[in-house]
């Protein structure tokens, strides 16, 4: 509303003179109140209006205005307060009732209008409710229409679908039936005269349709023979007469189908001469037809280069084994059959591209060509380089003997195994081509063991023979010598060796490495380290044996040369000059077969302990996985070197006697009778030992110290203990044979104390405790007759050994000592 309601008349100072007139339109749209109040009293205030905005714009007025502001006046009265301040008043109010008036009519108006709308709503939902009710009606008739018809639709399109299929059907059926005339056509063809392929039709010699005359004459070809195996069936049951059939069809096909065959051979060749892989391709794919492309895989593999050249073989055997003539190494094969194999590889390589690329079944071919590879290329090689020897009459140890053989398998196995694993990495399709690999070993790998043994065997035997040699060497070198002389020398010669030993096991390092690799399972590997393990430890057994029985020989003839030169009593001085200087002779071999005999057991200590240890780190963890085998081994392995230890045994008691027998002589040609009876001459008694004491216990030091040096442990504590017991039943014989004063008393104690100091570096408390009493024993020399009776009574046990002593005394006559003991020992009496 722009104007605003205005009232409609003249304008006049009465409020009735003014009607008042309000349209239900002007409320619409953008309505104000603010506007509406305007409209009404603008006509009745525009004075009051124009005064208000004069003094608005003057200062002296603004407290009169400000009185006017709620329409009352603030301030004094003046005198011109008798008129009125606001004579619109009435008119304003009239107004606004007229105003009041319409307003309550108009929305009366409005009210009968808003209930007129109602019920004019409230008819039209009645009759839109009714329609949608109906209109839904008519939705569900009309989803049962259209259900009814897709109910149809679907029986419509499976009666079609089964009309198609039997179409389909049918037009199968047709063209089965054209092709099966033309089959019967065809085959009528090939059932005419034998061997008469003039008649064919155009088809069959039609070079462009070769792939579809091959697919027919295999249809023909398998149809004839079904029907010739049919009638035989029936004839054999008795339910048809034999007559006429395809047989001639079957023999013009099967010549038809070779004739084709060769056809397409022959231009697959023509097509690989020319690298034409497009046609080499369409003839491998029309010649899978026949016998599933197996002549044409082969055929494709036969004609390779390195198959069927000459040279190729002659280079294969130039770059492995040298040049003609030459002896060939392990290491020189092992880098030929590298570069051969990998030349090999390079080759299947590239060939593998082109079958891929030609061939519809590209597996199947690589599987041909690389057996075909194994069969004839490497095995062509290894039957040159693996000649295997006979175990009746091996090779000598200077042509390499079965040792190089050995190597050759091995190291050929090895390259051999690593060629297959390259080749089944380019492809091999379903080849085995590891168990094809094992196939080519499997003669060598059957014989390996007696092989591996028979080489050990051999290798041992070469070096006996060359230990044998360098010994004949030095004996021819050293020139003719005394035959005491020649004992000593004897028994240094062939002494046992660590290192001959050591190299045995370096042997079987090796064997075991080849027994490793040629066996897979564990079961068998036992075996076969076993019994490689055996044959060494016999090999060791028997050298330390033999070198410990040959030292044990220098020890015999020691003695042999002892015995010859015990003399009588009643000799010449000559001849007894001679026999002592014999025997010192004898003495010095006896000194030098012992030492050579320690040095042997030290050197079968040493090697005994590298085969354990061996044993230990390499051999008895290929022997746990099979039970009872690591147990077997170890049960053989101490029975082998118990054959060394018994004669390790027997040298170390004639050792011992050898000892004793120097020790005795020493003791007969060095302790004269007057060391124990010396004279009281008033000269100042020696407190040195006897010469022979000195010269026994010199003796021994010096031939003791290798003793010490060879042996160790329980085994040294044994020896030495033996030695110092048979030392002191030697001492104790000797001493009978004197008298003794008691200067010669204190002589003994000397010597005993002498022997004493010594016996005690053996390590050995029984043979300190022997040698401690007869220092106490000895005392029944010093002591006066009267205190012997009380000297021995806190030890009844030595008073055997004193009971001897005390016959040895000087007075023991004179004092009648036997008399006086017998009552207090009675076995004195």
């Amino acid at each position: 509303m722009t104007e605003g309601i205005r009232a409609r008349g003249p304008r006049s100072s009465s409020a009735n003179s003014v009607p008042l007139f309000l349209d239900i339109e002007d409320f619409k749209g953008d309505f104000s109140f603010d506007a509406l109040f305007g409209n009404l009293v603008n006509d009745l205030l525009p004075s009051f209006l124009e005064e208000e905005a004069d003094s608005g714009d003057g200062h002296g007025n603004v407290a009169n205005v400000d009185g006017l502001a709620n329409g009352h006046l603030r301030g004094q009265s003046t005198p011109l307060s008798s008129a009125p301040f606001f004579p619109e008043v009435d008119g304003l109010l009239s107004l606004f009732k007229d105003a009041c008036k319409e307003l309550v009519d108009l929305r009366k108006q409005v009210d009968g209008r808003l209930n007129t709308l109602k019920k004019e709503v409230s008819t039209q939902d009645a009759k839109h409710r009714k329609t949608l009710t109906e209109i839904e009606k008519g939705v569900d008739g009309l989803f049962e229409s259209f259900a009814r018809l897709d109910g149809r639709i679907s029986s419509v399109g499976q009666t079609a679908a089964k009309i198609g299929d039997h179409l389909q059907s049918a037009d199968a059926q047709r063209e089965t039936a054209s092709q099966t005339i033309d089959l019967i056509k065809y085959l009528m063809e090939f059932n005419g005269s034998p061997g008469d392929l003039m008649e064919l039709s155009a088809l069959f010699s039609d070079d462009s349709r070769v792939a579809e005359a091959a697919s027919i004459a295999q249809k023909l070809r398998s149809f004839a023979e079904e029907d010739i195996g049919r009638q035989g069936a029936g004839t054999a049951a008795g339910n048809a007469t034999p007559g006429r059939g395809l047989e001639v069809a079957v023999a013009n096909l099967q010549d038809y189908c070779n004739e084709l065959e060769n056809r397409l051979l022959s231009r697959f060749d023509a097509a690989s001469q020319r690298r034409d892989l497009s046609t080499m391709s369409e003839c491998a794919k029309i010649l899978s037809q026949f016998n599933r492309g197996t002549s044409a895989m082969q055929h494709y593999v036969a004609t390779r280069p390195m198959f069927i050249d000459v040279e190729v073989m002659n280079s294969d055997i130039r770059l492995v084994l040298g040049d003609h003539g030459s002896q060939p190494s392990p290491s020189n094969v092992a880098r030929g059959l590298s570069a051969l194999y990998k030349e090999i590889t390079d080759t299947v390589r590239k060939e593998a591209a082109t079958i891929t690329a030609v061939f519809p079944a590209p597996n199947e071919v690589m599987a041909i060509l690389v057996q075909r590879v194994l069969e004839q290329r490497v095995t062509g090689i290894l039957d040159k380089i693996l000649a295997k020897p006979s175990l009746m009459s091996p090779p000598s140890v200077q042509e390499g003997g079965l040792l190089l053989y050995l190597r050759m398998l091995a190291v050929a196995y090895e390259r051999t195994r690593e060629l297959a694993k390259d080749l089944r990495a380019v492809g091999c399709g379903d080849l085995d081509v590891e168990d094809l690999t094992e196939s080519l070993f499997s003669s060598h790998k059957d014989e390996y063991p007696e092989h591996e043994q028979a080489s050990l065997k051999q290798l041992y035997q070469a070096k006996m023979e060359e230990l044998r040699a360098e010994s004949h060497q030095v004996s021819e070198s050293s020139g003719t010598i005394g035959r005491s002389r020649g004992a000593s020398v004897s028994s240094s010669q062939q002494q046992l060796s660590v290192t001959v030993v050591t190299e045995f096991v370096r042997w079987n390092e090796e064997a075991i490495t080849r027994c490793t690799l040629f066996s897979s399972q564990p079961a068998t590997l036992a075996v076969n380290v076993k019994a490689i393990f055996t044959c060494q430890l016999d090999q060791v057994s028997v050298y330390i044996t033999e070198g410990l029985e040959r030292a044990r020989d220098g020890l015999s003839e020691a003695a042999a040369l002892r015995e010859r030169f015990v003399l009588g009593t009643s000799v010449s001085r000559r001849v007894a000059a001679a026999a002592a200087s014999a025997a010192e002779a004898a003495a010095a071999a006896g000194e030098s077969s012992f030492k050579s005999f320690m040095v042997a057991v030290q050197r079968c200590g040493s090697s005994v302990a590298i085969v354990q240890q061996y044993f230990a780190n390499s051999i008895s963890r290929l022997l746990l996985p099979v039970d009872g085998a690591h147990a077997a081994s170890c049960e053989e392995m101490s029975t082998a070197l118990s054959k060394a230890e018994a004669a390790a045994y027997k040298g170390l008691q004639q050792c011992i006697e050898t000892v004793m027998a120097e020790v005795d002589r020493l003791l007969s040609s060095e302790q004269k009778s007057t060391d124990y009876r010396s004279p009281d001459d008033g000269i100042a008694p020696d407190h040195r030992p006897t010469n022979a004491c000195m010269r026994v216990v010199a003796y021994l030091s010096r031939v003791l110290e290798s003793a010490f040096t060879a042996l160790e442990g329980l085994n040294k504590q044994a020896f030495l203990t033996e030695l110092g017991n048979r030392l002191e039943k030697l001492l104790l014989t000797h001493w009978q044979k004197f008298t003794f004063n008691p200067s010669g008393g204190l002589q003994l104690k000397r010597d005993l104390n002498e022997y004493v100091v010594f016996v005690k570096s053996f390590g050995a408390p029984s043979v300190d405790e022997k040698f401690e009493l007869l220092r106490i024993i000895a005392n029944v020399f010093i002591v006066a007759p009267d205190s012997l009776p009380t000297l021995f009574e806190g030890s009844p046990s030595i008073r055997k050994d004193a009971q001897r002593f005390i016959q040895l005394r000087e007075d023991y006559k004179s004092a009648k000592l036997a008399t006086k003991l017998s009552s207090l020992w009675p076995s004195m009496s």
